[in-house]
């Protein structure tokens, strides 16, 4: 299956700020491209090019005042099957796991699983360990939350997201990873593009954010704001949570004027 991503954001920036994106696919897609996805800026600036300490490709650049526009557009082949499903992944214990998933065991910036540990113990303490955990804890999350762009807030943590029981994919995702955490399952959270293919399309086209757990000696998706079968999921980014993966940091004042995305099957 072919498609086509990218996304084209725009800024209004009163004096030149120094900016971060992450918005180029994942280097583990990388082979599937049919070409580079470079990040292309109007007016031009130099980019610089980096690596995060998660592996995620970081541009990193000095935007102009004015009208700030960055964009990108890419091309590529994916399998065309759906997210895999494997009921029968075990919980590894803490004392086996490995050691580079331990750090996504500990609280974060907008994942608390400090705070919500008694809560997520209460609610799913008795649910078969494993897959099915995660799943109890997916259907919990996607029941609990209304979905609704207008509520949108950056400081919304996963506390918020239980307390407040409104949000958008990020908030979903942070109450959901924080969730798994808690009951000791390697969590990390995930952003980039999914495909409607299969489904009703989305009434604003935008970027999403999911979870990846640690399940039988291997990282697993769920989606726990869609909750259903997605083809076409294109990662971007993954960390603890969007504190460490924000598509934009922007190191001074600046207001989004034009926000696009796209994620579309495309004929050979």
């Amino acid at each position: 299956m072919r498609m086509r991503v990218g996304c084209r954001m725009s800024y209004d920036i009163p004096a030149p700020t120094p900016m971060i994106l992450l918005v180029n696919v994942h280097y583990s897609r990388a082979s599937d491209l049919e070409r580079p996805d470079h990040l292309v800026t109007e007016p031009t600036v130099p980019v610089e090019g980096y690596r995060d300490s998660f592996g995620n490709w970081c541009n990193r650049l000095v935007a102009p005042a004015g009208r700030f526009t960055v964009s990108t557009d890419a091309y590529l082949q994916d399998d065309g099957t759906p997210d895999p499903v494997a009921p029968d992944a075990a919980q590894v214990p803490v004392e086996l796991l490995p050691s580079d998933t331990l750090g996504f065991l500990l609280p974060s910036r907008y994942c608390e699983s400090d705070v919500l540990s008694d809560f997520a113990w209460q609610r799913f303490g008795n649910t078969p360990e494993g897959w099915p955990r995660v799943q109890a804890v997916c259907d919990f999350v996607h029941n609990h939350v209304t979905f609704d762009y207008e509520q949108a807030r950056d400081t919304r943590t996963a506390v918020g997201a239980l307390e407040d029981r409104v949000g958008v994919c990020r908030d979903f995702a942070h109450l959901a990873v924080a969730l798994c955490r808690a009951l000791n399952i390697p969590t990390r959270y995930c952003n980039g593009y999914v495909s409607d293919i299969g489904n009703a399309p989305a009434p604003v086209p935008d970027f999403a954010a999911w979870m990846e757990v640690y399940l039988g000696g291997r990282w697993w998706t769920f989606d726990p704001r869609n909750n259903d079968t997605r083809y076409g999921r294109v990662l971007i980014s993954r960390g603890r949570d969007a504190a460490d993966v924000p598509l934009t940091h922007s190191f001074g004042l600046h207001d989004l004027a034009e926000f696009t995305v796209w994620t579309e099957k495309v004929e050979d």
